[in-house]
C-alpha cells in the first residue's frame, strides 16, 4: 500500500492522537487540527475514520512485513531468527510513544482479527522463531515474545530508558526468551 504525502500526513496524525486518545477518543476533527487542514480536507484523502484506522494498521503491517522480509532472507534460521527479532525491537522502540500503544486498542485488535494479512504475516513470522512448529505452545510462545517487546516500550519503568539502551535490554531479554 503507497501513500499519498497528503495521506501519509492523515495517518501520522492519527497515529499520533490514538496513542494519546485511542482510535474511539479521535474524531475527524481532531485529525484535521493535528494537521491544520479542514475537515473536508481529510474526507478527500479517506471518507471514513474506519478507512483512516485501516491505513495506519496497514501501515504498521506493512513494515512488519518488511522485517518479516528481510529476516526470511538471511542464510541460515539461525540468522533470520536474529533479523527478525532485532527488527520486532526496532520497530517497537521506534513507535513506542505512538504506535506501541494502539496495538492494544479494541478497534485495531478487532481488524486484525479478522485480516488475513495480518494472521500471513504472524505465520510467517512465526515460523521463523519457531519453525514449522504451528501447536499451541508455539502460538502461546510467539504471542508472548511480542506482547513481551510491545508492552515493555511503554513500561513506566523503562519511560526514562533512552532509545538505545532500551533496545539493548529488550534485544537481549527476547534473545534470553527465544533460547
Amino acid at each position: 500500500m503507497v501513500l499519498t504525502a497528503a495521506q501519509n500526513r492523515v495517518v501520522t496524525a492519527a497515529l499520533e492522537l490514538f496513542a494519546r486518545h485511542g482510535v474511539g477518543g479521535t474524531s475527524l476533527q481532531m485529525i484535521a487540527d493535528e494537521i491544520g487542514v479542514t475537515k473536508a480536507a481529510v474526507y478527500h484523502q479517506y471518507n471514513t475514520k474506519d478507512e483512516i484506522v485501516l491505513a495506519a494498521a496497514e501501515t504498521e503491517l506493512a513494515r512488519l512485513e518488511a522485517v518479516v522480509e528481510v529476516a526470511e532472507r538471511a542464510p541460515s534460521a539461525k540468522a533470520a531468527r536474529d533479523a527478525l527479532v532485532e527488527g520486532m525491537v526496532d520497530l517497537a522502540v521506534e513507535g513506542r510513544r505512538t504506535v506501541g500503544s494502539i496495538l492494544n486498542d479494541p478497534v485495531i485488535v478487532g481488524f486484525f482479527e479478522d485480516h488475513a494479512p495480518f494472521r500471513r504475516v504472524m505465520t510467517r513470522l512465526r515460523t521463523l522463531l519457531l519453525g514449522d512448529d504451528s501447536g499451541p505452545e508455539a502460538r502461546a510462545q510467539t504471542a508472548i515474545l511480542i506482547a513481551a517487546i510491545s508492552g515493555a516500550v511503554m513500561h513506566p519503568f523503562v519511560a526514562d530508558l533512552d532509545d538505545k539502551l532500551l533496545r539493548e535490554q529488550l534485544l537481549r531479554m527476547a534473545r534470553r526468551l527465544l533460547s
